[in-house]
C-alpha cells in the first residue's frame, strides 16, 4: 500500500489500488491530453486548480496552445528519410531529443517522488530537467537521485543575496550545468483559481531549498488569498535590472539562460549582460494575461539575436510531437515542456514522466520523417508557415 498523501487529500486504500494500476498499463496513454485528464481527475482540487491556471481570465493561457494551431507544416517528398535522427545539442551538451522538462514547483504535490521522480525520467531519456527553487526536494537530493542527468537550476533573485548566493553555489557544486534566470516574475500573477482555494503549500510538505524559516512562511501566510503570493511578496526582489545579471556572473561559472523573454530588445539586454541563452517563456501565461502565445514572439527573438553566440529555447502550451517541430522551425534549439510533465508525474511517477516524454518522441519522431527533414539540423523556417498564407487564396 502507498501510505503517502497526494495534494492536500490522504491517498486511500482505493487511491493506492488506482495508481498502481495506471503504473501498470501506461501503454494505454497515446497523448498528452490523454494523462492530462487522468492527472486531473487524480489530484486534489487546489492542486490541480494550482497546476493547470493561468493568469486573471486565462486569455494566454489558450493563446499559447492555439497559436500553434494557426501554423501549417509544409512537407518536403522524396528526400530519404531513412537516417533520421533526433539528437542535438544544448550548451554543449548532448541530448537525445530536443524537449526538455521545464521548472514547476512543488512537485510532491503531484506525487510522493516529486522532483526526484521527474529527474530520473529525464534522466533516463536522455534529456535536460529543470529543478525550480520552489522546489519540495532539495538541489542535493535532485543532484543524488539522477547523478548522470543533465540538470539546470531555475533561480529566483531574493533580497538577501546571501540566500540567492548560497542556492547558486550549491547547484554549482551539485553538477547542474546551468542558471536559468527567471526575469519576469519581480511578483506573482493573479491567479484566480488560487485566491478562491487559499492555495498552500500542504502542510506536509516543505520548500526543500531553504531552512526552516524561509521554508514555512508559505503555510503561514495570512489574511487569505493565495499563500504562494504572499511568499513572493516577502522575498522576491522587485528592483531587479539588466546590470544585476554582472553581479551572479560574478559569483557562478554557470552559462545564465534568460527565462521569461518576450521581446527582441529584451533579448538584446539579455544577451549584452552576459546570458548564454534565452527561454522565450510567459511563465506559462501565468503572470500577466494579454501577452502573446510564446510560439507567436520567438520568430522575432531568434531574428534580434542571431548575430550573437547564443541559444534560443521556448515553453508554453506544447503537448504534441508537432508543435515541437514548428518551434524548431521557427529558430527554437530546444523546446521545454511543464504542465505535461506534472500530469505524467501524477500518472505513474518516474514511469508516467518518462511515457510523456516517450510520446512527445514518437510524435516528433514520425513528424520529422514524413514533413522530409530527418535530422533536426534539417528543419529550416521555410517549413512552417501561418495559416494567413493559405487564407488568401
Amino acid at each position: 500500500m502507498i501510505a503517502q498523501v497526494r495534494g492536500s487529500r490522504p491517498v486511500t486504500d482505493v487511491c493506492s489500488r488506482l495508481y498502481l494500476k495506471h503504473v501498470a498499463t501506461m501503454e494505454k496513454y497515446i497523448s498528452v491530453k490523454d494523462l492530462e485528464n487522468v492527472a486531473l481527475s487524480m489530484l486534489s482540487k487546489s492542486t490541480g486548480d494550482y497546476y493547470k491556471s493561468g493568469a486573471t481570465d486565462e486569455q494566454s493561457l489558450a493563446e499559447n496552445r492555439d497559436a500553434f494551431k494557426r501554423l501549417r507544416i509544409r512537407p518536403k517528398c522524396l528526400v530519404g528519410v531513412g537516417n533520421s535522427c533526433l539528437n542535438t545539442t544544448v550548451l554543449g551538451q548532448k541530448v537525445s531529443m530536443p524537449i526538455g522538462i521545464a521548472p514547476s514547483a512543488m512537485q510532491r504535490m503531484a506525487h510522493p517522488d516529486g522532483e526526484l521522480a521527474n529527474v530520473r525520467a529525464a534522466q533516463a531519456e536522455g534529456t535536460i530537467y529543470t529543478l525550480s527553487t520552489i522546489a519540495t526536494s532539495s538541489i542535493e537530493e535532485v543532484s543524488e537521485a539522477a547523478p548522470n542527468a543533465i540538470k539546470w537550476f531555475q533561480l529566483y533573485i531574493y533580497n538577501d543575496r546571501e540566500v540567492t548566493k548560497n542556492l547558486v553555489l550549491r547547484a554549482e557544486k551539485a553538477g547542474f550545468k546551468a542558471i536559468a534566470l527567471t526575469v519576469d516574475t519581480p511578483l506573482f500573477g493573479i491567479r484566480r483559481a488560487d485566491i478562491r482555494n487559499n492555495f498552500t503549500l500542504p502542510s506536509h510538505l516543505r520548500l526543500a531549498n531553504f531552512d526552516g524559516h524561509l521554508s514555512t512562511k508559505i503555510q503561514k501566510a495570512e489574511g487569505g488569498g493565495s499563500g504562494l503570493s504572499k511568499y513572493v511578496e516577502n522575498l522576491f526582489d522587485k528592483n531587479l535590472k539588466w546590470n544585476d545579471i554582472k553581479w551572479l556572473k560574478s559569483i557562478t561559472n554557470l552559462p545564465i539562460v534568460a527565462k521569461g523573454i518576450m521581446r527582441a530588445d529584451d533579448a538584446i539586454e539579455a544577451v549584452q549582460a552576459g546570458c548564454s541563452g534565452i527561454l522565450v517563456s510567459n511563465h506559462g501565461a501565468r503572470q500577466l494575461d494579454g501577452t502573446p502565445a510564446t510560439i507567436e514572439v520567438l520568430p522575432e527573438i531568434v531574428e534580434a539575436v542571431k548575430s550573437y553566440n547564443v541559444e534560443v529555447y521556448l515553453d508554453g502550451g506544447v503537448t504534441t510531437g508537432t508543435d515541437v517541430y514548428k518551434a524548431l522551425a521557427l529558430g527554437a534549439r530546444m523546446v521545454f515542456v511543464g504542465r505535461p510533465a506534472l500530469w505524467g508525474l501524477t500518472v505513474g511517477g518516474q514511469a508516467g514522466v518518462q511515457k510523456m516524454l516517450q510520446i512527445l518522441r514518437t510524435e516528433l519522431q514520425f513528424t520529422v520523417q514524413i514533413a522530409g527533414t530527418p535530422t533536426i539540423s534539417d528543419i529550416k523556417r521555410d517549413m512552417v508557415c501561418h495559416e494567413s498564407v493559405y487564407s488568401k487564396l
